[in-house]
């Protein structure tokens, strides 16, 4: 296979998984079994470089779509999947983190600022009537998902509980 026809090979494995669905990990595996092992594949054998690429394209979906559920501008789209959602994606994304050997603290700070953002932004909206609360767990799941992130339970907003669902 020629250099040119593997990069080409490799950009559109790297695009499938970047874009995948609500599970990158099994874009990502799927395609690995594709590229190394399917009998109709091109039966590759990837560098720890090409790996890397792939690995991080999984990260930037895992990223990606927790974020996207902890953005109060996409509540009422129907791509939002809810706090319930981030919260699961969250765990996915740290499993598969530790899994490769990836660090995950920065966009654990960032992901815990949106978290942050979100709850004071449903306290201002719910509590002066503009909307009902969007938030789809209860708050003993909010409150671990929050501690899971590093986010201080003193530093939640007051009375966010009141925004959560009474049970899971």
């Amino acid at each position: 296979m020629s250099h040119s026809a593997r990069e080409a090979l490799l950009e559109e494995e790297l695009l499938l998984v970047r874009h995948s669905g609500e599970i990158p990990e099994v874009a990502l595996h799927a395609s690995l079994h594709y590229l190394c092992e399917d009998e109709d594949g091109p039966r590759l054998q990837l560098t720890p470089a090409e790996l890397k690429l792939l690995e991080e394209a999984a990260l930037a979906r895992y990223q990606e779509i927790i974020l996207r559920d902890l953005d109060v501008v996409n509540r009422d789209l129907s791509l939002f999947r809810g706090i319930r959602r981030a919260n699961h994606n969250w765990y996915r994304f740290v499993r598969f983190s530790d899994t490769i050997g990836r660090p995950c603290g920065e966009f654990r700070l960032k992901a815990a600022e949106a978290l942050l953002q979100y709850l004071r932004l449903e306290l201002e909206e719910v509590g002066s009537g503009k909307r009902l609360s969007s938030i789809n767990c209860s708050a003993d799941a909010l409150l671990t998902f929050a501690l899971a992130m590093g986010i201080d339970p003193a530093t939640l907003p007051g009375n966010w509980a009141s925004l959560c669902e009474s049970g899971d």
